[in-house]
């Protein structure tokens, strides 16, 4: 049934190319805004744990997927059987311990492996190639840092981790001291780069813990808009002693509900 219902969204995306005014104009570049936005969509579905939604965003992304294909097909670019081919053969060759005789002991095991598979492949030259400079920059570093470690650079001790942190800070302050703004910038990205690198050996994504921070920040903001203009006021009129209560205020919330396991 998956493979039927499958061709029927793809002829039917392909009707879509064909006769809707607005999809015969659209590019590959044109909607690649929107396609990197129904990837966040997925993930904050994830994050949310609205798995109802999640199947609705999924099917967003794989309409981008298939949209992709069909406006690259009609340039006679490529089509939605290659891509499918491309994938297949890719996870065939990169899980030999599956499609193979490889042996592994563990997750680590595998992951090293598909590093070590894919610099065997044409076009690679590096062991960082592959990371998208797109990607989000806390993100990225933490794919660069991963990929580095699978071939052995990386720290010995988490501890060590931390020195590099509190390191990078104090290089930070001194360039702050100097008023170079171009290398106090420079030493701001050092501390991020190194506080990525901690968070890693953690086992924490930086990515999905400022994610799960900046959505905590807007909660509590807009706690305190909320009972700022319940006394008929505006935000601008407020002050920050009024804040601050509102904002610890929030806090308290949180933690009562957290402990009752709502």
């Amino acid at each position: 049934m998956t493979g039927s219902k499958f061709n029927e969204f793809v002829e039917i995306v392909k009707r879509l190319r064909a006769e809707c005014p607005w999809d015969k104009v659209q590019t590959n570049e044109s909607i690649r805004a929107a396609t990197l936005e129904e990837a966040y969509e997925v993930v904050e579905a994830i994050d949310n744990k609205d798995y109802d939604e999640l199947k609705k965003e999924l099917g967003d992304l794989l309409l981008h997927v298939v949209f992709h294909s069909v406006i690259a097909s009609g340039e006679n670019r490529f089509n939605i059987d290659e891509v499918i081919d491309l994938i297949q053969e890719k996870l065939i060759r990169r899980h030999p311990h599956i499609f193979g005789e490889t042996e592994v002991a563990n997750a680590e095991d595998v992951k090293r492996n598909w590093e070590a598979i894919k610099l065997t492949e044409a076009g690679r030259t590096s062991v960082l190639d592959g990371v998208p400079g797109m990607m989000p920059s806390l993100q990225r570093a933490c794919r660069l840092q991963e990929k580095a470690s699978k071939v052995g650079f990386d720290w010995e001790k988490k501890e060590d981790v931390w020195k590099k942190v509190i390191e990078e800070v104090n290089e930070m302050h001194d360039a702050e001291k100097k008023e170079n703004s171009d290398e106090l910038e420079e030493e701001v990205g050092d501390v991020f780069f190194a506080l990525t690198n901690y968070a890693r050996f953690l086992g924490i994504n930086p990515e999905i813990a400022l994610r799960r921070t900046n959505e905590k920040f807007i909660n509590r903001f807009q706690y305190i808009e909320k009972k700022v203009n319940e006394s008929g006021r505006k935000i601008n009129e407020s002050n920050l002693a009024e804040m601050d209560k509102y904002w610890n205020e929030s806090k308290a919330n949180a933690k009562s509900e957290k402990s009752n396991g709502k």
